[in-house]
Order: C-alpha cells, then sequence, then structure tokens
C-alpha cells in the first residue's frame, strides 16, 4: 500500500484515524477544509466541484469521514438537499476522481441510521432492509447506493462500514453532556430505563478503517460496527460515574414519563437517544475479517472520562 487519503481529517474520528495510522507507520495524506497545519492539505468546502487531483495522488486507498453530520437544532429550510449535496454529491465526485486517479480501494464511512433509528425485537445487521427516518440517514443511504453503482461499472473496491454513536477521549455532543451530569453528582431520573444501546470507541472504530482499508475480503461489504458490549442508559451512568469515583444516583422515573415531559418539552429527540434501544449484530464484521473490537469498553470509558477531567 502506497499512501491513504483520509477526508475529515481534523474531526473527531479523524484525528484519532490519523494518530493511529500514525503510530503504525501507515503513510497517508489528511486533508480538511483549510489547512491549519504542516502536513495539512487544504482542499476547501465538499462538493461536487472540489478538485482532489492533488490529494489523491500516489494514493491507493480513501477512507472517506468528510461528511454533513446530524445535528439536534436542524436550521436548514431544506436539511435533506443540504445533506445530499455534501454526502451524495460530494462523495460520487470524490470517488470519480479517485478512480480515475488509479486508487483501488473506497472506504465509505456511513452510518447506523442508515438501517435506522431504534431497534425492539432484534439488534441491526448489515443485512436488513435499510429504512433511514431522518435526512442526514437518508442521504448516508442514497450515497451508498451511488457509490455501489460505481464501483461496479468501474472495479473500484468499495468498503461501506456503518457506525453508531462514537466516543473517545475528546467526544463532544451528548456524550459529553452526560459526563457533565455525571461529574455534578446530581440525582439523575434515568434509573428505571430498560433499554440497550451498541456504541463504538473512537480507537475500535479507526482499528476496523484501517483494517477495511487493507483486508482482502473487505472489499464490496458492508460492516457494522460496535465495541460487541451493548449497555443501558443506566448502567452506562453507571460505568462513568465509576471511572469518575463519584457516586451514582439514579432515581427510578418511568421511561414513559419522561418521554411524556420531554415532548412537552419539545425535547423528544434527546429523549429517544436516551429511552430507545439501538444494537447492532457485528458478528459479520467479526467473522469475514477475523476482527474483534481490541479496546474493551471499560477502558474506553475510563479513557474518555479520564481526558474530560483533564480538559473539562
Amino acid at each position: 500500500m502506497n499512501q491513504i487519503l483520509i477526508t475529515g481529517a481534523n474531526g473527531f474520528v479523524g484525528r484519532s484515524l490519523c494518530a493511529t495510522l500514525r503510530a503504525r507507520g501507515i503513510h497517508f495524506i489528511p486533508t480538511v477544509r483549510q489547512a491549519k497545519f504542516e502536513g495539512e492539505l487544504g482542499i476547501g468546502d465538499l462538493s461536487a466541484e472540489t478538485d482532489w487531483s492533488k490529494a489523491l495522488q500516489a494514493c491507493d486507498a480513501v477512507i472517506h469521514l468528510a461528511a454533513r453530520v446530524h445535528v439536534m437544532n436542524e436550521t436548514c429550510g431544506d436539511p435533506l438537499a443540504a445533506f445530499r449535496a455534501v454526502n451524495v454529491d460530494a462523495s460520487l465526485n470524490l470517488a470519480r476522481q479517485a478512480i480515475n486517479a488509479g486508487v483501488k480501494r473506497f472506504v465509505f464511512v456511513s452510518s447506523v441510521k442508515v438501517n435506522g433509528e431504534k431497534t425492539t425485537e432484534h439488534p441491526f445487521t448489515a443485512f436488513d432492509i435499510p429504512a433511514p427516518e431522518e435526512p442526514y440517514g437518508q442521504s448516508k443511504w442514497e450515497a451508498e447506493i451511488e457509490l455501489k453503482k460505481l464501483a461496479q461499472a468501474s472495479g473500484l473496491e468499495l468498503v461501506i462500514v456503518r457506525p453508531p454513536l462514537v466516543y473517545g477521549p475528546g467526544v463532544r455532543a451528548n456524550f459529553l453532556r452526560l459526563m457533565k451530569l455525571v461529574k455534578m453528582g446530581l440525582p439523575l431520573p434515568l434509573g428505571a430505563i430498560n433499554n440497550r444501546r451498541s456504541m463504538v470507541a473512537v480507537d475500535n472504530l479507526c482499528d476496523l478503517l484501517v483494517l477495511c482499508a487493507r483486508h482482502p475480503a473487505a472489499a464490496g461489504q458492508t460492516f457494522l460496527v460496535s465495541d460487541d458490549h451493548d449497555v443501558g442508559v443506566s448502567e452506562l451512568l453507571r460505568m462513568l460515574a465509576q471511572a469518575m469515583q463519584k457516586r451514582s444516583l439514579l432515581l427510578p422515573v418511568p421511561a414513559t414519563l419522561l418521554a411524556g415531559i420531554a415532548t412537552l418539552m419539545g425535547k423528544s429527540e434527546v429523549a429517544n437517544r436516551l429511552l430507545d434501544s439501538l444494537q447492532v449484530d457485528i458478528n459479520h464484521t467479526k467473522t469475514t475479517l477475523q476482527w474483534q473490537p481490541p479496546l474493551s469498553m471499560d477502558l474506553a470509558l475510563k479513557n474518555t472520562v479520564a481526558a474530560y477531567l483533564a480538559h473539562p
């Protein structure tokens, strides 16, 4: 392998992926919107017109992380069009230029939201019929479809990876909010929630992405990924509290009551993420690639908490 092109190299996953590649002595080209540090290559905004020719020189694989990501309070008038412009059109533009540059392997980081928003009786698998419920997941699914067509027509080795919630040192958004709540030591009304959720530590995700860029059996496959240890929100809060050496104060408030209050407050999406189950089955990933998550959830959570406490 010559070099791997990394898009979104300065994002949460991108920074960890670059660190992983650097530690393993694998050559890579980190691309960002605007270069700020030595070694980065600025490519401007992601669009159907982005010029990737310089970035793709001497690369035989691409790991495409850059995307317009899901946000809780969307302000765009036409979110689906905005997601399509970046997640579909810009991705296809990169893939076409990669093919013309002689790239052999294209790893597309999609989302579990292609499968859906929650699970009930059975975990999601890579072979389920996609059922995205909102614009971000819809755009990722459409990108998968079009990239598969492109790969079939060109011989490009396409690998699709659909992560669930990704956490680790430096994580933001809802996971950071949870850690802040636990650190405050206040009683939380989350002791009666009986759900199960799959998550993936950023180090485990990066390990899999590197493998997907190299493993012969990965070509043409779609993989789900997790820590292979599903937790309920109550268990997660207890694990975070233990890592912080705090008492876990969880009050057994019925989930239906919490959901009703959240709806009245206009926070139903936040409540769904706390109350619903979302599990993924990674057996296909493990057997096809002979892969196991190298980091346990317990250790990954401790590393995440340690980083947060060091830089709250």
